[in-house]
């Protein structure tokens, strides 16, 4: 399933996976001490580019339509890493909640490395 839907009396409601990377990308950007999100050598590419980087987050939607992110995250140097990390799974489950409507199920963060301010 590439994308999550519904209806409506007017029709279809979409929502694919690449706007749930996108909400999940700005709300982790969000947080103080996040650095950038980083994945494939073509999502660093696109953020040179100043491109949002929402290519680098995986999103998983099961049979149940629980959704699953991975979110890739260099932090910046000097802030608490577990800190930073739940600032961020809890931002990004508030906004795809308020945005989506979406039961989430886990919000994955892996700390990439450390990059100077």
């Amino acid at each position: 399933m590439s994308q999550e839907e519904s209806r409506t009396d007017l029709g279809l409601i979409r929502i694919h996976r690449n706007a749930i990377a996108c909400v999940a990308s700005l709300a982790a950007l969000e947080i103080e001490g996040v650095k950038r999100i980083t994945g494939t050598f073509r999502s660093s590419v696109m953020q040179l580019l100043g491109k949002n980087n929402s290519s680098a987050i995986r999103v998983e939607i099961n049979k149940s339509e629980e959704v699953k992110v991975d979110i890739p995250l260099f932090i910046k140097y000097g802030f608490n890493i577990p800190d930073i990390a739940n600032r961020v799974q809890e931002n990004v489950r508030q906004a795809l909640e308020k945005m989506t409507n979406l039961s989430i199920k886990e919000i994955n963060i892996n700390v990439q490395g450390i990059e100077r301010i």
